[in-house]
């Protein structure tokens, strides 16, 4: 039953015959996992908050920078450094406090993901790697949930629901996760500031039409939005059977391996200050893009963007230490894991938490981007 407080805030829900006191109560046992509190993440926990959806659970392990504030409109300067789950869910609280919250502030991981999963109805997928996408996917597989799914790059953006009533998979329309240089991201790429309020907007509706069986969901049709045009296109994709029977228990591990990172050497910011200090420092590959590394960049640093590994082989010792970072860790995982797999490189350190973590450790000088 609705409280007086709930049927005068959700009241305009509740003037829709096709929403009404059943659907709003509906809503409001939902409880919906939103993974990233990011660009995405923010606008969807925003609007299904105000929805009055009763449990959010909000995972992200990521802290918030001052380069979040240009798009991740939940926070503000004074959460600069504070967990981004752990900062939205006070925002939550404070749009709405009739909402229960629920705070995951690690990275998801094949260990845990399943029982997480289970302990929702839907799924929302605010993750910025195609490591995290393909492990909810099949999570979602596994434990029979829809999954709600945003990506955006540049000016773009889509949205499509996953595992709805019988329907594709995220497999189905994308069988195999990219390649290092074919998965680029906001750090590398840039990101219209308003765009993943448009598309977050997007993916909160196809939560709540699922929620409440309302309307047609985006099953088996991929929605694409093209901010400069303003134009959007749907594109049909069919289930294939095989493809979408793919779940936690029969997907191959090495899908996810950026994010368990199996045999990643790495070393912390203060034990390379103190590598850099010795007689013999190691070399460092910065694996960003050039207008990153004219920000900032470690001194001495060799700049190879990731895309341009196999060009520039020549230009890493393979006999001597190698240190690769990026800007928080990602990418250089993603480098590591090239060098070693298809090049035989047996000599490099990932930096953990990239130069993000050498300014926030070592360097509180540094510029910050």
């Amino acid at each position: 039953m609705l409280t007086p407080d709930e049927r005068q805030r959700y009241r305009r829900h509740l003037q829709l015959p096709e929403i009404g006191d059943a659907g709003q109560e509906k809503l409001k046992a939902a409880r919906v996992l939103v993974v990233g509190a990011g660009g995405l993440g923010c606008p969807v926990l925003q609007y299904l908050a105000a929805a009055g959806v009763g449990t959010l659970g909000i995972a992200d392990d990521d802290q918030v920078e001052t380069s979040n504030l240009q798009r991740q409109i939940l926070f503000g300067s004074a959460d600069l450094g504070q967990n981004k789950a752990e900062a939205a869910a006070r925002a939550v609280q404070r749009l709405n406090p009739l909402v229960h919250c629920q705070v995951y502030p690690h990275r998801i991981d094949r260990a845990a993901v399943r029982e997480l999963v289970g302990r929702y109805d839907v799924v929302v997928d605010g993750s910025d790697n195609f490591p995290t996408r393909y492990l909810l996917n099949d999570a979602c597989v596994s434990t029979g949930r829809p999954l709600i799914s945003g990506a955006i790059y540049k000016f773009e953006g889509q949205v499509s629901v996953f595992n709805y009533a019988g329907g594709p998979s995220y497999r189905c329309l994308f069988p195999t996760p990219p390649s290092a240089t074919e998965a680029p991201n906001c750090d590398a790429t840039g990101v219209l500031g308003v765009l993943p309020g448009l598309i977050g907007c997007a993916q909160a509706n196809e939560a709540l039409k699922v929620i409440l069986d309302l309307g047609e969901v985006l099953s088996g049709r991929l929605w694409v939005f093209d901010a400069l045009s303003f134009q959007t296109r749907i594109l049909k994709f069919p289930r294939h059977a095989e493809r979408a029977r793919i779940s936690l228990e029969t997907a191959d591990p090495a899908d996810y391996a950026e994010l368990c990172q199996p045999g990643l050497a790495s070393l912390t910011a203060p034990q390379l200050q103190l590598q850099l200090s010795s007689a013999t420092p190691p070399f460092l590959l910065d694996v960003r893009e050039p207008e990153e590394y004219a920000t900032c960049h470690l001194p001495g640093a060799t700049l190879v963007p990731l895309g341009s590994l196999e060009h520039s082989l020549a230009r890493i010792p393979r006999h001597h230490p190698v240190v690769v970072y990026c800007h928080r860790g990602g990418r250089s995982a993603q480098a590591i894991a090239r060098l070693q797999h298809e090049f035989g490189f047996d000599n490099l350190l990932n930096l953990q938490g990239g130069i993000q973590a050498w300014a926030e450790t070592v360097d509180a000088d540094m510029p910050q981007y």
